[in-house]
């Protein structure tokens, strides 16, 4: 498995429409063959910054099947317009078992 990294930048003043937006965007990003979850995370210095992070079974799962997918098309249409840049996506394959103390 592997862990999508994606840095968004909202517009600003679209933040709280953004993560309304998200809810739903998730649900096209769930029906996607190879996604195991999805979590966003909102920065606390940089508010309009949020951090996606999405498990996959593979690098080509994500780049290969969802990226290429009408699946792609509808997610990227629903969070697309609240970008004020390009995201900043990379791939992390996980190490271990996750840590919880």
């Amino acid at each position: 498995m592997v862990v999508e990294h994606a840095e968004l930048t909202v517009e600003a003043g679209r933040e709280e429409e953004f993560q309304e937006v998200f809810g739903t965007a998730r649900e096209v990003l769930a029906e996607a063959d190879g996604f195991r979850w999805a979590e966003l995370l909102r920065c606390e210095e940089r508010p309009r910054t949020f951090l996606l992070l999405v498990g996959w079974e593979s690098v080509e799962a994500h780049t290969a099947g969802f990226r290429k997918s009408e699946r792609f098309a509808r997610w990227r249409a629903l969070v697309g317009p609240f970008f004020a840049a390009p995201p900043a996506v990379e791939h992390y394959h996980e190490l271990g078992a996750r840590f919880s103390g």
